[in-house]
């Protein structure tokens, strides 16, 4: 019902930024919560931000204060503006949708979404 691609990713060093991308489509009228989510290697899947139909933002205290998130309806496109990145950001970067209102941090480890795109590559180099 939902449809969600990922872009902007790529290769960068540290302190450097970027900016991600993630277009939506189909009955996007339903969704009311949009964040995004990361997963390195070997690693669990952990959430970075999230931001409602109101415009209401949470992040990960590990991107904090680097990284904002935000929103274009009239486009019906999430980005993920990333500054100061760190060898640590290096990871697959997931958007993800959901048809409730965001619930709190990303970083609980109960947070549901029912949409998820394929992800975008994102390597940060020292």
């Amino acid at each position: 019902q939902v449809q969600l691609v990922e872009s902007g990713g790529g290769s960068v060093q540290s302190g450097g930024s970027l900016r991600l991308s993630c277009a939506a489509s189909g009955y996007t009228y339903s969704i009311y919560c949009m964040g995004w989510f990361r997963q390195a290697p070997g690693k669990e899947r952990e959430g970075v931000a999230t931001i409602d139909s109101d415009g209401r933002t949470n992040y990960a205290d590990s991107v904090k204060g680097r990284f904002t998130i935000s929103q274009d309806n009239a486009k019906n496109t999430l980005y993920l503006r990333m500054n100061s990145l760190k060898p640590e950001d290096t990871a697959m970067y997931y958007c993800a949708a959901r048809y409730d209102y965001c619930s709190g941090s990303p970083s609980r480890r109960d947070y549901v979404m029912d949409y998820w795109g394929k992800g975008t590559l994102v390597t940060i180099s020292s």
